[in-house]
């Protein structure tokens, strides 16, 4: 965030809210803790300050926290992709195993900003789970800690495989409190616990701890961290276990030599793809160049697609490892639970152990890349809404900053765009259904303001999304595109209305407001018409665009509906406009025309003739002989004549 969009953030009108600024940029400027934001409202309460200027303050004070915790969040899930990245690193090449583990530990104790993290793994022989590895730890008796299986929160996760959270641990009944482990838990003064399982496959062979002396709440996003921690802690133990096992067949078979150079060229090509992946990684590279440098290394073609095979999907995410199916290999890429694709390597059925373990590293890798990618693209869509949410709600703000902010997300508002008011028509069998929908919508509607320079945000229960307006294109056309766009992005029925173009954003915002209402009432009007699914402005419904405009543009409508007419009249001096007042007013009989204009029938005749020259052919059916009345209605109230 620019000290010229902080600025702007916390400053309001007037010499006082500028005062009332200061003492809160200088504590954001220093990083001061929140609570000290309350001393300036104190310091002016005491010293007797007037209700105008602790107002601003007050308000200022608000202000700043926001700023703040936005720069917070902000810090926050740099220092998270980060400590991601950096262990999944430590991973491209071989290394002690119990230096990775005391990186992972480390780097979730700093994550997740915890008091403590520690380690735990199981012993198949004596039945229990052991501590391994601790971070932060100050009792000799914790270190030392067995746990039987089902014992504390630790020995559930291991006999469970699923994550366990309490936010009070002696308080908490839903384990089996022993008198050593809560001797062990008590003289570490732990109070908050998060503990998720180490899984190999269908296998838990340990448990991944976060843990404060305070009581806290875990939010669902700090648990799926610290899962993705689990997963690359499992991982490091899996690659130290196969390099063991590698080196007692040298150590052991000598007339397995042939065999090992093999499986040591294929451990180096794994090594190679290692390095490979996490050059991608700090480079930001894509999915896509992952799967062209497995490819490379595999010798096979390797796509990253989200429609592979159900059952091997579901496989590979179970065990935790590519499987085979027919003539390919299929490695699941998740995250946390969540399923977000999967590596398949085509046709290539005669897979080394090594070369699979290789296809499921890339695809550990893949899943950070798109975490990544998902996490900046939230970032982007809540800075586009937040945007869009002040030209509809906030019209004070300063049009400079206003600019400053567009052009920072590479939109102009000094261009002319439409606002288009979006809105699912679905019948959602269940709540979470359509809730899911109206994110999936939300979705779309962001990434396409995003490709057109826009900007979108979800309200009133539908999307509404500022795009520009190209030349030559018409807001009908604009409006018709969107709602087949975003209908086929989320596979439901979209309606989207449109209003007429609009200028000036940033010096004008009401104009952002009046054109949200507009469209809007033409979304209302195509449900109501039937016409669920389709996409129009307000100049598509005739007449009925005059009710619908938040501004009422008779002239336009005039112009739209007779505006050849009177064009024609104006350069030849012809009575055209004079004639269909007399057509219409005589029921549409040339007969009883010819007499009120006093002209012979066949005059009547050729006007009317030109009238179809310029108006269409179909000028005389119902709906265009109303719009065309109408028309001549307002152009009478317009243009008066003179006596």
């Amino acid at each position: 965030m620019s000290r010229d969009h902080l600025h702007g953030a916390v400053t309001a009108p007037g010499t006082a809210a500028h005062d009332a600024d200061a003492p809160f940029l200088e504590l954001l400027a220093r990083g001061a803790a929140a609570d000290a934001y309350d001393r300036p409202v104190l310091l002016a309460r005491a010293e007797g300050g007037s209700d105008e200027r602790i107002a601003a303050l007050e308000h200022a004070r608000l202000l700043a926290l926001r700023v703040r915790a936005e720069l917070e969040g902000r810090r926050r899930r740099e220092a998270e992709l980060s400590a991601l990245f950096e262990t999944a690193h430590d991973l491209a090449g071989p290394r002690d195993v119990d230096a990775v583990l005391q990186a992972i530990v480390q780097r979730a104790r700093s994550l997740l900003g915890t008091d403590i993290a520690y380690l735990s793994l199981n012993d198949p022989a004596r039945g229990d789970t052991y501590m391994r590895v601790t971070e932060g730890s100050v009792a000799a008796r914790f270190q030392q800690l067995r746990l039987g299986m089902g014992e504390g929160l630790g020995g559930l996760v291991a006999q469970t495989a699923r994550p366990y959270v309490t936010d009070d641990y002696f308080r908490d009944d839903r384990f089996r409190h022993t008198a050593a482990i809560d001797a062990g838990v008590r003289d570490e003064g732990l109070v908050a616990i998060l503990g998720v399982p180490l899984t190999l496959g269908p296998n838990v062979i340990g448990v991944l701890f976060a843990a404060d002396r305070r009581a806290r709440v875990f939010e669902r996003e700090q648990i799926a961290l610290l899962g993705s921690f689990a997963a690359l802690a499992a991982a490091a133990i899996d690659t130290a276990n196969l390099l063991t096992e590698t080196r007692s067949a040298l150590a052991g078979l000598e007339r397995a030599n042939e065999i090992i150079r093999d499986r040591s060229a294929v451990i180096e090509r794994a090594s190679d793809v290692h390095d490979r992946l996490a050059e991608l990684v700090l480079r930001g590279g894509g999915v896509h160049d992952v799967a062209a440098a497995v490819s490379q290394v595999l010798d096979g073609a390797v796509e990253f697609t989200d429609s592979a095979p159900a059952d091997a999907l579901e496989a590979s995410r179970a065990e935790g490892h590519a499987v085979r199916h027919r003539d390919d290999w299929v490695a699941a890429v998740a995250a946390g639970g969540e399923l977000l694709g999967a590596l398949v390597l085509r046709g290539h059925p005669g897979l080394d152990p090594v070369d699979q373990l290789t296809l499921e590293r890339a695809a550990m890798v893949t899943s950070l890349l798109l975490l990544a990618r998902r996490s900046a693209a939230e970032a982007e869509q809540r800075v586009r809404g937040e945007l869009l949410d002040d030209l509809l709600d906030a019209r004070d703000r300063d049009p400079r900053l206003l600019r400053e902010r567009a052009a920072r997300l590479r939109a102009d508002l000094d261009a002319t765009h439409v606002v288009l008011a979006a809105r699912l028509d679905v019948v959602a069998p269940d709540a979470d259904h359509e809730a899911a929908a109206r994110r999936r919508l939300s979705a779309a509607a962001s990434h396409l303001a995003a490709t057109r320079h826009g900007l979108a945000s979800s309200r009133d229960g539908g999307t509404v999304l500022l795009l520009p307006l190209e030349a030559g294109d018409s807001a009908t056309e604009l409006a018709r595109r969107t709602a087949l766009h975003l209908g086929g992005a989320v596979h439901e029925t979209v309606t989207v209305g449109a209003s007429g173009p609009v200028r000036d954003l940033a010096a004008a915002p009401d104009a952002v407001v009046a054109g949200y209402e507009e469209g809007r009432r033409c979304l209302d009007a195509l449900r109501l018409l039937g016409r669920r699914g389709d996409g129009a402005a307000a100049e598509d419904f005739g007449f009925l665009g005059l009710l619908l405009a938040g501004e009422r543009d008779v002239t336009g409508f005039v112009a739209r509906t007779i505006g050849k007419v009177v064009a024609y009249d104006e350069r030849r001096g012809t009575d055209l406009l004079r004639t269909l007042d007399a057509y219409f007013a005589s029921g549409m009989s040339p007969a009883r025309t010819k007499d009120a204009l006093h002209v012979h029938v066949n005059t009547v005749a050729q006007r009317l003739e030109r009238v179809g020259r310029l108006l269409g052919d179909d000028w005389q059916s119902p709906a265009r002989a109303l719009e065309t009345q109408l028309a001549l209605r307002l152009h009478r109230l317009a243009d008066p004549p003179r006596h």
